[in-house]
């Protein structure tokens, strides 16, 4: 679904460099047109896509993708900056329905990368925002660039400074940050002991396009992070009616086994799509793996029906 969504754009892409070929240098001859052919080629091969949390249309931080140039860490990471900055150099690469958070005139002061570690030094204009946006702009920071291979945590800066609090919110941030942060919070705590957060994965979707959205659940809920994925997706009412979730609500976790890098989950028949082809929905393997992914430092999630593997999810390769 989504795959097919990224290609589009990039065959689009690669049709307009093609035109704009085409009206530049008409061929006269068959050394000409290989000559073209093999340069639309070269250009296609090098378009990329990175992973971006962007706000949507609904004010949820949502994860897409942008096409990028960079090869190396540093300069991905702030190639993928500017493009959560307002009005900044990669505004046009931003998919419709999304837009930057990161306020207008906002420098990258310096940007390093050592041992799975980023650290960011912002201009003062990071924070120029009202008391609800400044979390967020936190989140879509950290959750853009831990989606970089080998990127695990971020330290930012402001004007060389450690950021240690938001200004407005009072909010202590941790000096080196990564996914326990959380993103789209929502709380439900009836005490400030035994905490849990646990982030979901839903889908939403815009002009028939589907993406997904990250949901950081802050509860006192004591049962596994797995259950409480599971509960959440099988749930017949979502709590949001712009998020949705494509999990059946039959479905039950019949256990779970953690072994090393690998989780596998166990479900009963309720899990499948079709019950005679034993198969899985996509988006129901992207969400419950993605979100198992921000939740437990593995590598692989297998799905099992009634003790009978069905899927194995590679999580890196899921985004």
């Amino acid at each position: 679904m989504l795959k097919k969504f990224y290609l589009k754009k990039l065959l689009v892409c690669g049709i307009t460099i093609f035109t704009i070929l085409l009206i530049y240098v008409i061929p006269t001859n068959e050394e000409e047109k290989l000559k073209i052919t093999e340069e639309v080629e070269y250009v296609n091969k090098d378009l990329d896509t990175s992973i971006i949390f962007l706000n949507d249309s609904n004010n949820y931080l949502g994860m897409t993708k942008i096409i990028t140039n960079s090869k190396d860490t540093v300069s991905k990471a702030k190639e993928l900056l500017e493009a959560l900055i307002i009005d900044g150099t990669k505004q046009d690469s931003i998919p419709n329905g999304f837009k930057a958070i990161i306020p207008s005139n906002t420098k990258i002061r310096s940007l390093t990368y050592d041992n799975k570690v980023i650290k960011v030094d912002f201009s003062s204009e990071l924070l120029n925002t009202n008391k609800e946006t400044e979390e967020k702009i936190i989140e879509a920071i950290v959750y853009t660039l831990t989606s970089i291979d080998d990127v695990e945590f971020v330290i930012i800066y402001m004007e060389g400074e450690l950021l240690t609090t938001l200004p407005q919110s009072k909010i202590t941030l941790p000096s080196t940050l990564d996914r326990s942060f959380g993103i789209n919070k929502e709380y439900n705590l009836n005490s400030t002991k035994d905490i849990n957060k646990t982030t979901i994965y839903y889908i939403s979707e815009f002009n028939d396009n589907e993406y997904y959205v990250p949901v950081t659940k802050v509860t006192n809920d004591d049962r596994s992070k797995i259950e409480i994925i599971v509960d959440e997706l099988s749930s017949s009412n979502l709590y949001k009616t712009n998020l949705m979730s494509y999990l059946n609500s039959n479905t039950k976790l019949l256990s779970v086994n953690e072994n090393e890098d690998e989780l596998v989950v166990n479900f009963n028949s309720g899990i499948f799509n079709d019950i005679n082809t034993e198969e899985i929905l996509e988006e129901v393997i992207y969400t419950i793996s993605m979100s198992i992914n921000d939740n437990y430092s593995i590598n692989t999630v297998v799905f099992n029906v009634e003790d009978k593997e069905i899927y194995k999810s590679v999580l890196k390769s899921i985004e």
